[in-house]
């Protein structure tokens, strides 16, 4: 890599950007394109915050701190690493959330329902939530960040994703009322019962998963892919809401592309498909009477 004339924090930004596009990289972990992916990183590589004044930008960089942030802008173009990982952070919510290969990349546009306290859906503030198929965690402790009252809890299938989890909990001082349960999803919460039940689950079906960007290659397959229509365990959880739900309680999933699947499969079921002031798609929200209501038909359709 050439580096003799990349002496600020604005040259290597400048310098990441042109290159990113010139390798074609893909932007869709946080960032959706080069020069904010580029920012992230040599700013993270530099322990600086995203949000730094651009006057720092013009800084001049030390010999060790070019090796660094060079290191990590050659990972990020020849392994196609996403920058969250390569800097072992996230944002989500305005929070700063722990992440690495065993969690998926914070991403989902879940996050705007969240800032919005879920208005004008939820009657009143929740006093216990699920976040189902949590990974990072970073839905539920945002959650319990928005919702100072409310018990969370996270819950996952896999013991390596919340130990993430939990460590985010511990980042943000939320030990008092945010636990993890393990579990396959709802296998690990008999007989509890939520206000709000939140998921961004496994939903990519087969032919998308296939077609996947190489930096996808990097987040856990067990977060992303779902049998041939993505819906393995979407089918499972519409059938056992009702049963974990209080009566004025609502169910919220993120599907994403899979959209198109659950409207084929249920087309009885009237579905509100939530939409986003910056960009999203694919999450639909559930009633508890709506749960009850079509329980037998999600049942037979597993």
């Amino acid at each position: 890599m050439i580096t003799s004339r990349l002496r600020t924090v604005r040259d290597h930004i400048r310098w990441a950007v042109s290159r990113f596009h010139g390798e074609e990289l893909f932007f869709g972990h946080g960032t959706d394109n080069a020069w904010d992916e580029a920012r992230l990183l040599v700013l993270g590589a530099l322990n600086l915050p995203y949000e730094i004044a651009d006057s720092y930008l013009d800084c001049r960089l030390e010999d060790d701190e070019i090796v660094r942030v060079q290191h990590l802008l050659k990972r990020r173009m020849e392994e196609r690493v996403p920058a969250a990982y390569l800097i072992g952070e996230a944002w989500f919510c305005g929070m700063s959330f722990i992440v690495d290969a065993r969690v998926l990349v914070p991403r989902s546009p879940i996050g705007e329902l969240i800032e919005n306290g879920f208005e004008p859906w939820l009657s009143q503030p929740p006093a216990r939530i699920l976040d189902l198929c949590t990974g990072s965690g970073c839905i539920g402790i945002a959650c319990a960040d928005v919702f100072p009252e409310a018990e969370v809890i996270l819950a996952d299938l896999s013991f390596e994703a919340l130990e993430v989890a939990n460590q985010n909990i511990e980042r943000h001082g939320q030990e008092e009322r945010v636990y993890t349960v393990q579990g396959d999803g709802f296998e690990g919460l008999p007989g509890q019962r939520f206000d709000l039940i939140v998921s961004n689950p496994p939903y990519v079906d087969a032919e998308d998963f296939a077609d996947m960007p190489a930096e996808y290659q990097h987040e856990p397959e067990l977060g992303l892919a779902c049998g041939d229509d993505g819906l393995n365990l979407v089918r499972r959880m519409l059938a056992e809401a009702a049963d974990h739900l209080n009566d004025k309680g609502l169910l919220i999933v993120e599907v994403g592309n899979s959209q198109v699947h659950v409207e084929a499969l249920y087309p009885e079921v009237d579905f509100a498909w939530l939409e986003f002031q910056r960009g999203g798609h694919g999450v639909f929200m559930l009633s508890a009477e709506q749960c009850r209501e079509h329980q037998a038909l999600f049942v037979s359709r597993i």
